[in-house]
C-alpha cells in the first residue's frame, strides 16, 4: 500500500470546459486517502469558470484576471500546495482508478526519485476510447538534436512497457514532482520557468533535475488517457503564437542546461536542427521569428540562470550524455511490493 503523504494535484485550465469536468470526476473518485485538488484557471472564456464553480466544495480554486501562461499558474498552484508530492495534471487527462497510489509507491523507492509519470493512452476529444489504443507517452526522452519527444507516443498499446524503469523525465501532463526536488532545483523561487510561458517547460524541468542528481521513474501501473493536441508534424494545426513560443523555448532550455562537453559530442546533429528550425521561420513560419527577439530580450536573465544550475551541478558529462539517444533509453528499476488494481469504468463514464 503506498503510503499515505499528502499529495497535491494541480490543475491549470485555459477554455478548458470540454475538458475539465472529466478530468476533476477522475480525480476525486482516486482512492488514495490523502490529497487535495487546486486549480488555476487563466482567465478562461468559454464557461470553464461555469464548470469550476461547481467544484467550489472540493477543490481549492484560483481565478487569474488574465492569462499568465501555463508556468506561471502552475507555479502559483505549487505555492499554495500543502504536499510532499505535487502531480501536475493537464485537464485533457483523465485519470484510471489507483493512479495516485501507484505513483507514490514508485516514487518511494528511493529517495533520490524525484519525478514520476505513468503510462497515457491517447483518447479523442469525444472520450471515447478507441480499440486499438496508442500510447501518448511513458515517460520523455531527447535525441542528439535536442528534439525532446514522449516515449512510446503514437505506438498501438500491446501490453509492452510493462516494468518499472528510470527514464529521463515526466511528462507535465501528468507528473508527480517531490516536493524536495522542486525545492532542490527551482531557481529563484520558480519550478517552471515562467520564460517559457507554454510549451517545453517540463522538458526544462526534467534536463535540470537530471543535472542536479535527481532520478525519473516511470510505472506501469498508473494509467490514464490524455487528449493531445500538440504532437510532431502537426504545426500548421496550432496557433502562431503556440509554434512561436516553441522555437523561442528550445534555445532557452538549451542556455540554461547545455553543458560545453554535451555540446562538442552532438554538434553537427544540434547544428543540423538548428538549420531546419531557421529556415522554417524564414521561410515558412515567419510568426516565429519573434521567437529571437525574446530570446534577445531575456539574454541577461537566462545565462543568470544558467549560472545558479550549473554552480549546483551534481553529475558529470558522460552520465548526461548517456540519455541523448536517438531511440529512447531506459534503465531496469526496481519494482513495488504491491501492485495497483486498475479500473477503466473512470475512463468511460
Amino acid at each position: 500500500m503506498a503510503r499515505n503523504e499528502l499529495v497535491s494535484v494541480t490543475i491549470v485550465t485555459y477554455n478548458s470546459g470540454r475538458f475539465i469536468k472529466r478530468c476533476l470526476e477522475t480525480v476525486l473518485s482516486q482512492r488514495y486517502p490523502n490529497f487535495e485538488v487546486i486549480v488555476v484557471d487563466n482567465a478562461s472564456t468559454d464557461g470553464t469558470i461555469d464548470i469550476l464553480e461547481q467544484f467550489e466544495d472540493h477543490c481549492q480554486i484560483i481565478y487569474n484576471e488574465e492569462n499568465v501562461g501555463f508556468a506561471a499558474a502552475q507555479n502559483q498552484a505549487i505555492a499554495l500546495a500543502q504536499g510532499q508530492w505535487i502531480l501536475t495534471l493537464n485537464p485533457d487527462v483523465i485519470l484510471l482508478g489507483g493512479f495516485i497510489e501507484a505513483l507514490v509507491e514508485a516514487g518511494n523507492i528511493h529517495p533520490r526519485i524525484g519525478s514520476v509519470c505513468g503510462k497515457l493512452l491517447t483518447i479523442p476529444s469525444t472520450f471515447v476510447i478507441p480499440e486499438r489504443p496508442l500510447v501518448d507517452s511513458t515517460g520523455i526522452y531527447f535525441t542528439p538534436m535536442l528534439r525532446h519527444l514522449d516515449r512510446g507516443s503514437q505506438q498501438v498499446d500491446n501490453g509492452h512497457f510493462r516494468r518499472y524503469e528510470y527514464v529521463f523525465g515526466a511528462s507535465a501532463a501528468a507528473a508527480l514532482y517531490r516536493r524536495t526536488m522542486i525545492e532542490d532545483i527551482s531557481i529563484e523561487g520558480e519550478f517552471f520557468d515562467t520564460d517559457f510561458f507554454v510549451y517545453r517547460e517540463d522538458a526544462d524541468v526534467a534536463w535540470r533535475a537530471q543535472l542536479l542528481g535527481w532520478r525519473c521513474i516511470y510505472t506501469p501501473h498508473a494509467r490514464g488517457y490524455h487528449v493531445r493536441k500538440v504532437l510532431p508534424g502537426n504545426r500548421r494545426a496550432l496557433p502562431p503564437v503556440i509554434n512561436m513560443h516553441s522555437v523561442k523555448n528550445r534555445f532557452l532550455m538549451r542556455i540554461k542546461n547545455m553543458t560545453w562537453d554535451l555540446y562538442r559530442r552532438n554538434f553537427f546533429s544540434i547544428l543540423g536542427r538548428d538549420i531546419v528550425v531557421i529556415g522554417c521561420c524564414l521561410l515558412r513560419e515567419q510568426t516565429s521569428l519573434k521567437a529571437f527577439w525574446h530570446l534577445a530580450r531575456q539574454w541577461k536573465r537566462v545565462w543568470h540562470k544558467r549560472k545558479i544550475i550549473m554552480s549546483k551541478r551534481r553529475v558529470n558529462d558522460e552520465y548526461i550524455a548517456s540519455w541523448f539517444r536517438y531511440s529512447p533509453v531506459s534503465h531496469p528499476a526496481p519494482k513495488v511490493a504491491t501492485r495497483p488494481r486498475q479500473r477503466s469504468q473512470a475512463a468511460q463514464g
